[in-house]
Formats: C-alpha cells, structure tokens, sequence
C-alpha cells in the first residue's frame, strides 16, 4: 500500500510534457498567458479550461498547468528517406513540413507526440505518392506532389486537431548511373533539339530564297511587260507620227500636182527614180533579172511614164471635169518633155 502511494505521489508530481517549453509554468493563483499560446488547465487530475491570452485567475493545488501549446506555425524537417518510384527507381527524398495547431485540446489529448506522429504521416505518404509516379514525373509533378501528400496529412490529422498548412520537397538524391544515364539524356535531348533547329533553318533559309527569286521573278517579268508596253506605245506613237507625216507629203504633193505643169514635173521625177534603180543593179547580188530592150533608154523612160499616167489617170480626168474651159492651159505629153530634156543634155 505505501509503495502504491509512493508512485501515485511521484506520477502527481511528474513535469508534464511540453511541445516547445523546457518547463510548465507553476500555478501561483495569477497567471499572464502570452499571446499566440493555449496553456491547458486540468483540476484535480480532470480537464478543467483553456487559458486565453492575458490574465487569468487558478486556484493554487487544485489546479495544474498540464500542456501548453503554441499556436504558431511550427516548421519541421522531415528526414532524409528512401523511396521507390513506379519505374522501379530508388529515391532518397527529404522535405519540410510547415503545421499549426488549431485545437489545442485535441491536440493535447487526441495524440501522445503531434509532431512526431505528423512527421512519421509525412514521411509514409511520400513513400505512397512516390510509387504512383515514374521518375520523369517526379521532377515534373513536384507541386501536385506536395498538394497530394498535404490533403492525405489534413485528413489523417484532423483528429489531432493539427493542420499542415503546406509540404515541400527540399533535396532528390538519385543513384548514380541512373544520374549518368539521365544526363545523357539531357545531352542527346539537346543534340536533337540543336539539330531539328539546324533543319528548321535550313528550311526556313531555302524558303526565303525560293521567295526572293520568286519576287525577282515577278518584278523582272513587270518590267519585262512594261518595257515592252512603253515600246509599243513608243513604235504606236512612231507610225502615227509617220502617218501624219506622209499624210502631210501626200497632200503637199497633191496640192504640187494640182498647180500648172505639175503632172510633167512628177512624170520627170519618176523617170529619174526609174533610170537610177537601174543604175544600182548589180551591187548586191551577181544574180539579175532584166527586160529584153535594156539598152533602150528612151523605150524604158515612156514605159516608167505609161505606168504612172496609168495610175494617175482617174485622178487627171477628175481634175479636167472640176476645172472650168476657161482654166485649160494644154500641157505637152511627157514624150515630147522628155526628148526635149534629152537633146538639151
């Protein structure tokens, strides 16, 4: 019986755990909470109260500081572990954790170590998220990773009255020949993005190239148009201008004709023309074609004559009928004009 008594007395007179503190606050009948902590009061063995911030009245043996919790957001290291990635990949991953407390109660009473049993939920929950992803994904995923491994501690702890606010990964350790052949990876990934760049400009130079002598194409074949529209306006303009001018002779030499003795000025002038034609035969080409009384001038000159007075003929009698009896002037025949020519030479 006294040995019962003696370790109930020492179990009342035990320190009570702390999660931060080195040592509970003694109840002196008036205590000062500071702020962002829950101090949890238990009376006669029994949970009596929460103490809030600021000042608060105990009664001195009866009532006992029993927990006192802090209400801040506590950080956490989560060590360093081994996992393995769906791919069969060995992993060792460690991560801080970052909690508060929201009940106090629960989490005096809910649970024996918060912080250890959070840490052992962290590290187990990695190990499980770690086995649904390959190792691309890993470093991929790192944030849905941290997301999925903070909602499965929420809901694990909510019963401990602790929420884990956010996770993060701090450190992947891979081995080292999955290391090397990763890297060589990388390498070969970059060797292939270099050369794929290398084609595009490849391409990308051919396709200008093909464009510019395509426009030089085009702007060859518009000036080509243009130079050949501006020279057939230019050879337009040319005959017009020639037109206007034989037009313009034409009737100079109608008007020449129409005056008295015109007909036996035009008469010598194509015999002159006839007999130079003549004259130049030979000079070109070893080849000729001549009439058979080539040697007589004066047969040739009245033949040249008989020609044009042929073709002038409609014209001279038109002029006789318009010209009044009045007005004749009888002209001599271009014979008799011609061989006074001749024996004058």
């Amino acid at each position: 019986l006294q040995r019962s008594q003696q370790l109930k007395r020492s179990a009342w007179l035990a320190p009570a755990p702390c999660r931060l503190n080195s040592s509970l606050p003694v109840n002196i009948g008036v205590l000062f909470v500071p702020q962002q902590e829950a101090w949890v009061v238990e009376r006669m063995g029994k949970f009596h109260r929460i103490l809030e911030p600021g000042l608060n009245f105990l009664i001195p043996l009866l009532d006992r500081i029993r927990y006192v919790q802090s209400l801040k957001e506590i950080v956490i290291n989560v060590p360093e572990q081994s996992a393995v990635t769906l791919d069969n990949v060995t992993l060792q991953i460690d991560g801080v954790l970052y909690l508060r407390v929201m009940d106090p109660y629960k989490a005096s009473y809910g649970v024996e170590d918060p912080e250890y049993a959070v840490t052992q939920l962290a590290q187990t929950t990695m190990r499980s998220e770690l086995g649904k992803l390959s190792l691309d994904r890993v470093f991929r995923e790192r944030e849905s990773l941290n997301a999925n491994i903070v909602d499965a501690i929420n809901q694990a702890s909510d019963c401990w009255g602790i929420r884990c606010l956010r996770y993060e990964i701090k450190d992947i350790h891979v081995p080292p020949r999955v290391k090397e052949s990763m890297q060589m990876q990388v390498e070969a990934e970059r060797r292939k993005r270099a050369t794929v760049l290398e084609s595009e400009g490849t391409r990308e130079s051919a396709i200008n190239v093909a464009e510019g002598q395509k426009q030089a194409q085009i702007l060859a074949s518009e000036a080509e148009k243009a130079e050949q529209i501006n020279k057939a306006a230019g050879e337009a303009n040319a005959m017009l201008v020639k037109a206007r001018a034989k037009a313009e002779a034409i009737q100079l030499l109608a008007a020449a004709l129409a005056q008295q003795h015109g007909s036996a000025a035009a008469s010598l002038s194509v015999a002159e023309q006839y007999v130079s034609a003549f004259s130049k035969l030979a000079k070109d080409s070893n080849t000729l074609l001549l009439p058979a009384n080539t040697g007589d001038v004066t047969n040739m000159v009245a033949q040249a004559l008989g020609i044009y007075a042929t073709l002038t003929k409609p014209q001279a009698v038109k002029t006789q009928d318009e010209m009044p009896p009045a007005c004749e002037d009888p002209q001599p025949p271009a014979t008799e004009v011609l061989k006074a020519e001749q024996a004058s030479s």
